[in-house]
């Protein structure tokens, strides 16, 4: 399992995949009425108090998603690496190996979160490709969830210095 390392910077990058920039317009009764940009302003609001800070990104591409976690994982300049991850995989959870090699290839410790309760729903959304892996899963609590990831990877910043 991965563990949070001790650091100074506290830099959480927030991945968001496929259909993601349509919240707040897409199966609202599903997803909720808030928008991208709501939970993006909530989480920023919530690292800032924190002395932490966040990146985000959201992309319909599995590519775009994978530069991304390998340049702020590993490849980018000191004060852009990252020190964890909380993931929204969407449709991207029951089909990506290759999102899922990204993650493990940076060596990150991740939460894996879903706006709904994946369980509740079709068979094929059962199944996913990075929980076994998450350091937590949270599903089923909206836009909550994203919240409650960041507030546990907050905590285990303040364990780990």
């Amino acid at each position: 399992m991965l563990r949070i390392r001790a650091t100074m910077s506290k830099h959480v990058l927030v991945i968001n995949g496929a259909n993601l920039n349509l919240l707040g317009k897409r199966e609202p009764e599903i997803y909720g009425t808030q928008t991208l940009a709501d939970i993006e302003a909530d989480l920023r609001q919530q690292a800032d108090a924190a002395g932490a800070r966040v990146t985000f990104v959201q992309s319909n591409s599995e590519a775009v998603l994978i530069d991304t976690i390998q340049h702020h994982g590993l490849l980018a300049e000191r004060d852009a690496l990252i020190d964890a991850v909380i993931i929204n995989p969407a449709a991207f959870t029951h089909t990506s190996v290759a999102l899922r090699d990204a993650l493990l290839a940076v060596d990150k410790p991740f939460v894996e979160v879903h706006l709904s309760n994946i369980h509740r729903r079709e068979p094929f959304r059962h199944h996913s490709y990075f929980s076994d892996k998450a350091l937590a899963v949270i599903c089923g609590l909206g836009a909550q969830g994203y919240q409650a990831a960041l507030a546990f990877l907050l905590q285990q910043f303040d364990q780990n210095v």
